[in-house]
Order: structure tokens, then sequence, then C-alpha cells
């Protein structure tokens, strides 16, 4: 609970209606959508702008109290949890889209601003933002820059970091720096821009970005190609990029995701089917042409069992809603679903899900998969029960076996969904125990009383190598 004459100076600077500390309102902050993770706050702050932030900050690092900033909280490694109570900030006033510049083709931003209408404002005006997290509808774009999310479209056009070219943030002292603009190049210094990119919000709090743009593509089709098992896949996938084609979308589901996917979509998949690729191509309308037409013929080389070109964008666009419906329809199972990522070299897909499904059966746990064949980044998801605590563990057995694996592949702990809590005593085992400490280092420069989402990233107790036997 915060004392007196820190409530008082923050609410001299948002005024009381916007600090709340009502036991509902801690409770509806505490947590976020990673599964069995909760902690309360001390208290909700609103602020206004930029300079509310900053006077926000300063009183907190006086007093040494933790601030976590807070988009929608749809993040899936329980990187907005109040760990250690203090201050979750929200950016409901801050949702403003400031700018879209059509001559240096940038759009700017403030935090709260939800990245589905961002994107359908810069659409309107003939431009595009790549970006497309599966929960775009609800995330805010000081999420998905926290996160450094990435979506459907990352083979082709790259994820949240590739198109944030200027951030404002406010320092743990309450400092205000900028850094980039509106530029195509910019060397001065160090790239303060990048570093802040999915620093979770350990580093400052971001109060304004500005986003590289490009045209909107003329035209695009959407293709399903279904096969008996995931090696046929696979190979479909490594031929498609053999062969100097990179599709914007080159996704792939598993057998049980597809009948759970179609069971909630009603859209006619074909659950028979062992694996199904949803391909889709943008870009000069005879480029997809000729980019669609060679990726079927790949795809029946590579043993599809059928390849269907949809006939219209209404019909493409019910097969992509159908792939970003995943989660949503996995959740309906059973009580607790856990959604992670791990990603390995795009050759090693097929070889990667034969593991996570050796792992469930080792385990005795129910995973699914899917995720972005294109860049590697898999998805397995695990219906269980956070009341059954057998169960759980033997989950997060499963899941520590997973990780390892995609290390002994050549690949990481995380694509897309951030370190946070979940997967930072794995982290080590990515960029080893002097990565860690370069990065504490990093921490330490910028926020030497720890007040930044304190407890992210950097693990109390970090996990010990383990090697898994195939």
């Amino acid at each position: 609970m915060l004392n007196k004459e820190v409530r008082g100076k923050l609410e001299k600077i948002v005024g009381r209606e916007n600090l709340l500390d009502s036991q509902q309102d801690l409770i509806v902050y505490s947590y976020d959508a990673t599964p069995d993770y909760q902690a309360l706050p001390d208290a909700v702050i609103k602020p206004r702008h930029k300079e509310d932030v900053a006077e926000i900050v300063k009183v907190c690092n006086e007093y040494k109290v933790p601030v976590v900033p807070r988009g929608s909280a749809t993040n899936l490694c329980a990187g907005t949890t109040p760990l250690e109570g203090g201050l979750v900030m929200l950016f409901n006033y801050m949702k403003d889209i400031i700018e879209i510049d059509e001559e240096n083709l940038t759009v700017t931003v403030q935090p709260g601003v939800i990245t589905l209408d961002m994107i359908k404002a810069v659409e309107e005006k003939g431009l595009f933002y790549p970006p497309d997290p599966s929960s775009m509808k609800i995330s805010t774009i000081g999420g998905n820059i926290n996160e450094c999310s990435g979506g459907l479209r990352g083979l082709k056009y790259g994820v949240t970091r590739d198109y944030v070219i200027g951030i404002e943030f406010v320092m743990p002292d309450g400092s205000i720096v900028k850094t980039g603009g509106k530029l195509a190049k910019d060397v001065a210094g160090y790239d303060l821009t990048r570093l802040m990119v999915g620093s979770e919000g350990t580093l400052g709090i971001i109060t304004e970005a500005t986003l590289k743009l490009i045209p909107v593509p003329e035209t695009k089709k959407t293709m399903l190609a279904l096969y008996d098992s995931l090696e046929a896949a696979g190979n479909t996938v490594s031929k498609i990029i053999s062969n100097r084609i990179i599709p914007a979308t080159l996704e792939f589901l598993d057998q049980p995701t597809i009948q759970v996917v179609e069971d909630f979509a009603n859209i006619g998949l074909p659950t028979e089917a062992g694996a199904i690729l949803l391909i889709e191509q943008d870009g000069p309308e005879e480029v997809v042409e000729r980019d669609i037409q060679r990726m079927a013929e790949i795809c029946e080389e590579t043993n599809a069992l059928s390849v269907q070109i949809a006939q219209s964008p209404e019909e493409g666009e019910a097969l992509t809603s159908a792939r970003r419906s995943a989660l949503s329809a996995l959740a309906r199972l059973k009580p607790t679903t856990i959604l992670e990522d791990a990603t390995v070299p795009r050759s090693k897909i097929a070889e990667m899900v034969k593991a996570i499904e050796e792992i469930a059966d080792k385990y005795n746990v129910k995973i699914c998969t899917f995720g972005h064949a294109g860049d590697g980044n898999l998805h397995p998801t695990c219906m269980t029960d956070a009341r059954n605590r057998d169960e759980m563990q033997r989950v997060e057995q499963a899941f520590e076996d997973i990780f390892a694996k995609a290390i002994d592949m050549g690949g990481t702990i995380t694509g897309e969904h951030g370190v946070g809590v979940m997967k930072s005593p794995y982290l080590s085992w990515k960029v080893g125990e002097a990565g860690v400490e370069a990065m504490r280092a990093i921490k330490q420069a910028f926020d030497p009383n720890n007040i930044m989402n304190p407890g992210k990233v950097f693990a109390k107790d970090a996990r010990k190598r383990v090697v898994v036997q195939r």
C-alpha cells in the first residue's frame, strides 16, 4: 500500500480520480494473459500526457516504488504482472494517432493506440503497417513495442522492431529522451531505439513512437494446402524458400489444432488432414499470380493431398481469420491454456513438432502445435487446469524440454512472446551467462533503483541446462 506522502504527490500529478486503489481495481490489474501468474499492485495510475509520466516516475524513483507499464495485457510471458507491487501505469488517455505523414511514410502515435485501429487509419491513406500480432484487435502499440511483437506477416515483412524508427521515452529518473525520427538513416551514437524495442518496460516508459509505413500491397491471394503429415508440409516450406519465393504468410496447423479450429470457426477445414499450410502472397497482381501458381505447383510436387486457392478476398480472409482464432479455439477446451513459443531454423520445423509430440507423450500432457512455418516460430499450446498442481508440474517440465530441444536445434526460447517471468529462468540457455550479465549491466545503468518492471527478464533462480534425449 502506498504511504500517505507518496499518494499525495501522485494525486497532485494526475488527480484523485486517476489514482485507483480499490480492491476491485487492484484485482483487475493483477494479472495479464499469462496463466497462473497474479500479484496485486499497490495502486493503478492513469497519466494524461508525457509530462505526467515523467513526474510520476520521478516520485517513484525517489521513494523506490515499482512501476509496471501496461497496455491491454495480452502478453503471454507474465510481462505486465506487478510481481513486486507498486504502480500499474495505464495509457487510456494517451491513445492518439498524432500524425500520419504521407510524404515521409511514417505514423506517429501515443502508446495506448490499439494496433488494429492504427492499421485501419493508415490503410485509409493507402499505406501499410505490416506487423500483425494475433491480438491486434485489442493490443496496443506501446505493448507491441515493449514485447517486439511479431505476427503472421513476419516472414516477408519482419516484426515490430523493423518499423520503429523513433521513440520518446521516460527514463527511470524522470528525464525524457527522444531517439531517431522520420529518417531513413541515423547512426548518431548507440541505437537506443532498438534497445528500447523488446525491453519489456524494464528500461523506461514509452510515451510516443514514430513508425515506418510502406505502400499498401496492390493485391493478395490466399491458398490452403493439405498434407497427411507435418513432415510433408515441412518439405514444402523448405522448397518454397529455396525457390526464392518469400510469401507474406506461411502458417501451419497440426491435426489436433485443425480439429479444434474447425469446431470453433466452422469454415470447412478438413479435419482429417495431418497438417495444413496457409499461404498468402501480396504485391503487384502479376507477381502474386506468378508466386501463387508456383507455390501451388511446389505443394503438389511435395505430396500435398490437395491445394485450394481462395476464389475471393472474403474466402481468403476467412481462412486467415481461422488461423488467428487458434488460441481462442484451443482456450475453450480446458480452464487453463498455456500458449508458448519457441523458434528453430525453418528446416527443423517438422523435426521440432515431432519432438514436441514425443515430449507431450513423455509427460502425459495434451499439446497442440501451430505457428509461423516460414520463420520457424512454433506455438506449442497446452490445455490444462491450473488447479491440478500435479499436471501443471508436468506441463512445466514438458515446456522445459521443449525449450531445451529448440536450443539444441540452433533455435531460441522465444521468437516473439518475450522473456518476462516465464522465460527468465531459461535466458542463459540462449545468450549464456556472460550475455545475461551484459544485459544486467545495461539494466543497472538505466535503472539503478530497479523500479522499472522489476522481476522481469532476469530470474532469481535460473534453470540448469538440460539435454533432451530422443
